[in-house]
């Protein structure tokens, strides 16, 4: 745990925007991380679904070491092996047909909500288009991405956002229906809300927003930063559906460490961002970009997405029982490796606790602990998790 004196020299030079836990990590391996104390953790947030593999896995770093080795940078005004592989790799994964990369999640839904602007200017020549996206949903903190964003409280001090953003109810078809205008150009939402909850989108809500957005000529966007990357057993949540989108965004898992994002379009979408229309420095630089396309091959070689689909039955069954023995537990939810546990009061001091006695978990609002662990986590270690945290349980009054 952090000295009081390590604490005060971290912050009196970093802004304060997180409330962090009083932990410095100094080293990961496997699905563990150590502190500066040597202390042991299991790791069951993996930097907020980041970290697919766990940490100090070699052939990853190698990966990375030999393309610092040749080369970090060198502008989107040239072209790199690397960003070429990686898009490709990406395309092919995703079922769409054009990739630009960002530095981050908020990043390419910025991008997103640029495609389906353009895409409608081009139609009609105007700018008073509206999107459509959902309550408690989360995309983001720059003024684009928290301008879609479902929850007032992250908004209000920052108003007025980018404007013409309407919002419906998540998995609510009618009342998205009824927000519908022919100013309407994008419909935006996640396909597992994260932040809001860990509530997946129901089939039928997923599967008619599709339909209506083929009948009307509106993009549909999903973001799949968190649940995307085999995070729900599919390397994309939409895929679950039986659905394609127009645009989807990336980020999270998608370099496992290194900040990189993207947004992808579909045939529909692709030819709407023309030269000079949109750009990043940084964005897909050949050192993050060698990350993605190594990513893309573990997760192949690896059968990364077998094993969320077989431990992940594992882990809801634990967490089930767990609710069925704890009256402060209310239900369960989730897909794959993105699960919620909510509690009928706040979960901040069992995450408090469960971090004492070496257990990372993390929340997605005041009364739900979520859980995105590695993606390559054994059932041994899910049963080590539902250990400590029964202990936690008992303890926590």
């Amino acid at each position: 745990m952090v000295t009081n004196e390590f604490k005060e020299y971290a912050e009196s030079a970093i802004i304060h925007t997180y409330n962090r836990f009083s932990v410095a990590f100094d080293h990961g391996d496997g699905v563990y991380l150590y502190d500066t104390d040597g202390k042991k953790y299991l790791d069951f947030a993996a930097g907020i679904a980041v970290n697919a593999f766990g940490y100090n896995v070699e052939e990853y770093k190698e990966a990375l070491k030999n393309q610092i080795d040749k080369l970090m940078h060198i502008s989107n005004l040239y072209y790199t092996e690397p960003m070429a592989d990686a898009a490709h790799k990406l395309v092919k994964a995703s079922g769409l047909k054009r990739v630009f990369f960002t530095n981050s999640g908020t990043e390419a839904i910025e991008g997103a909500i640029k495609v389906a602007r353009k895409y409608a200017f081009k139609k009609d020549g105007t700018t008073d288009h509206e999107i459509i996206a959902m309550e408690h949903s989360f995309h983001g903190r720059s003024m684009g991405a928290l301008s879609v964003t479902g929850n007032a409280h992250y908004r209000e001090a920052f108003q007025p956002g980018i404007g013409n953003v309407v919002f419906a109810d998540f998995n609510d078809l009618e009342d998205v229906k009824s927000k519908i205008t022919d100013k309407t150009c994008a419909i935006i939402f996640e396909a597992v809300q994260g932040e809001g909850g860990i509530y997946p989108a129901k089939k039928e809500f997923i599967q008619g927003i599709r339909k209506i957005c083929d009948e009307k000529d509106i993009l549909l966007i999903l973001d799949e930063v968190q649940c995307g990357m085999g995070r729900t057993g599919k390397m994309f949540a939409y895929q679950h559906y039986d659905i394609l989108p127009d645009v989807i965004t990336s980020a999270k898992a998608l370099g496992c460490g290194v900040p990189v994002g993207a947004f992808v379009v579909g045939e529909k979408a692709e030819n709407a961002l023309e030269p000079g229309d949109h750009g990043s420095t940084y964005g897909g630089n050949p050192f993050v970009t060698a990350a993605v396309s190594k990513v893309f091959d573990m997760f192949e070689s690896r059968n990364i997405l077998d094993n969320v689909n077989n431990v992940s039955v594992y882990l809801d069954e634990k967490l089930r029982e767990l609710v069925g023995k704890y009256d402060v537990l209310k239900e369960t939810r989730g897909l794959g490796l993105m699960r919620g546990l909510e509690f009928n009061v706040p979960v901040g001091p069992y995450i408090n606790k469960a971090l004492e006695k070496g257990l990372l978990i993390i929340s997605a609002g005041t009364h739900i602990i979520r859980f995105v662990p590695p993606l390559v986590i054994t059932k041994e270690n899910v049963d080590e998790m539902i250990h400590i945290l029964e202990a936690t349980l008992q303890e926590v009054k």
